[in-house]
């Protein structure tokens, strides 16, 4: 579904991310893993239209979209819960859920998205009239996932989404993530939680300082020498 080929992307002269190639396929959870600043926000920064890359290419569904402005990329059927959440704190809860269809013409669909969500995350329907920023940090994650599902998405990428979270939140999050799977949607998910990434995700690469280290299975990289004592601590 996903197929990134040979990305180089510059923040001005600094290399963010070098030479990266993957392929994640459809209807999976992937993940990518690393420390802070390896690039990994970068990469779906790039894949959304959020970020120029310098060269590479980027294939979705095997049509080329590096380049493409950020609601062209939402319109060809991809979605960014961004790192940190960025809900619009001024906005209710409902708004922040519209905005996510901003794109959509189908109205009686988006009608149905919009009553799904607010089932899945009945703390989200509870609070739907009050304004984003009153929300938990826990809930304001459950709003940007939300968010993302609202223009009817078939990948969502999913950017740090337990950052901040209590451990009961985590695994309420990755209960989400396998939810939203669970619709027939891909995930590509990028954690420094290695341990929950690489619990959720079927296929995995580890990114250090811009370049990929390691692909393969998830389940077998968590037996991965380097794996366990750099990102999962054991």
């Amino acid at each position: 579904m996903i197929e990134i080929r040979n990305l180089t992307v510059h923040y001005g002269r600094a290399l963010a991310v070098d030479d990266v190639s993957l392929a994640f396929a459809a209807g999976t959870i992937n993940c990518i893993i690393g420390s802070n600043g390896a690039g990994k926000s970068t990469i779906l920064r790039t894949i959304s239209g959020l970020v120029r890359p310098t060269s590479g290419q980027i294939l979705f569904e095997g049509q080329p979209i590096q380049g493409l402005p950020p609601r062209a990329v939402v319109a060809r059927g991809i979605a960014h819960v961004p790192e940190g959440r960025h809900v619009f704190p001024e906005l209710t809860v409902e708004e922040n859920l519209r905005i996510g269809a901003y794109l959509r013409n189908d109205r009686a669909a988006v009608r149905r998205d919009y009553d799904h969500v607010c089932a899945v995350f009945p703390r989200l329907a509870e609070r739907r009239r009050q304004l984003a920023l009153t929300l938990s940090g826990g809930e304001q994650q459950m709003l940007a996932i939300g968010r993302a599902i609202m223009a009817a998405p078939r990948l969502v990428l999913m950017d740090e989404p337990s950052m901040g979270l209590s451990p009961v939140m985590v695994a309420t999050m990755a209960d989400v993530i396998r939810s939203v799977n669970a619709e027939g949607k891909s995930v590509l998910l990028v954690e420094q939680n290695a341990n929950v990434a690489l619990s959720l995700a079927e296929d995995a690469a580890v990114l250090e300082q811009g370049r990929i280290s390691l692909v393969g299975k998830a389940a077998q990289m968590k037996d991965d020498d380097h794996v366990r004592v750099a990102y999962i601590g054991v």
